[in-house]
């Protein structure tokens, strides 16, 4: 008998679904791109904070020469990095090979460097320290070490990258859950208009339903499942667009000089359920709102 009227309240949902198909379609959209932009932002950050735990276990350095350095200081430059302990000279990247890189990472976007009169980037040397136990590097007195001999325009290190990102990471999080609650409250006016206009839409029909003994949870409940059918199919969209990016941009390798090479990773398991089931929820929720304040029965 449960069973029996389960499937009653699904199919009478999903009539109220087709004969208000347009209300639904637009609903369902609005819906699908909030849960999408919520998901995109939960992507990027889960990535930019595996890129910062990813620096904070190496050091690396980019030590840019000056234009014209003669082979001898640099050479000198390179036996005094050797000299350091755990230190190793990973390449030694030319103007010209500097240049080159940045037109791969810009891809279709290089032909804005096609103005230049000159190439404005420099030589550099990349290092890698291999940190071992018990062994303390001091980053910031070997840049001022470098940055002090001749021929050396500037260094860069990626711990000093990160302590810049620690201080962005707190400030994402706090306009991802700004974000995050405006999304929300946004997703429950959308669901709750959607099904305001479904119930106004069978007025009379709700009313010959009471009149015949219908009680009110009889005649609400295909209502809930409408919003919650709004958010499992927003969920369902939102995680495959997401997954589709991901796979674009898996087969792609984001290199920033002394910061090495970053791979992305999809949403864990837990976050990808999260986002699926906070749909599902806003949807049902949404709905109870519209029940609860419209449905004056």
């Amino acid at each position: 008998m449960r069973l029996r009227l389960w499937s009653y309240f699904l199919r009478q949902a999903l009539m109220n679904i087709m004969n208000n198909r347009l209300v639904h379609v637009i609903g369902l959209g609005t819906m699908f791109v909030a849960i999408l932009i919520f998901g995109t932002f939960l992507f990027l950050l889960i990535n930019l904070n595996t890129w910062v735990q990813g620096w904070g276990h190496s050091l690396s350095m980019s030590v840019y020469l000056e234009d014209g350095i003669s082979e001898g200081k640099r050479d000198m430059i390179a036996s005094w990095i050797k000299s350091l302990p755990t230190a190793e000279i990973d390449r030694f990247i030319t103007k010209e090979g500097a240049l080159k890189e940045l037109r791969r990472v810009l891809g279709a976007q290089a032909g804005l460097l096609e103005g230049l009169s000159t190439n404005p980037l420099p030589a550099s040397l990349e290092v890698v320290f291999e940190k071992g136990e018990g062994l303390r590097l001091d980053p910031d007195r070997i840049k001022k070490e470098l940055e002090k001999m001749e021929g050396v325009e500037e260094v860069q290190y990626s711990e000093d990258w990160l302590k810049r990102f620690k201080g962005l990471m707190s400030l994402i999080r706090v306009g991802g859950l700004i974000i995050g609650g405006l999304l929300c409250m946004g997703i429950l006016f959308i669901v709750t208009n959607t099904i305001k206009l479904t119930i106004y839409s069978r007025k009379e029909e709700i009313e010959i339903l009471k009149l015949v003994g219908a009680t009110d949870w009889f005649v609400k409940t295909p209502f809930l499942l409408e919003g919650a059918i709004q958010g499992i199919l927003s969920g369902i969209l939102a995680l495959l667009i997401l997954y589709s990016g991901y796979y674009l941009l898996s087969t792609e390798k984001i290199h920033f000089t002394s910061l090495g090479v970053f791979d992305f990773i999809f949403l864990p398991y837990e976050y990808a359920l999260l986002i699926f089931l906070a749909s599902v929820a806003l949807g049902l929720v949404g709905s109870l709102i519209a029940v609860g304040r419209f449905f004056d029965i």
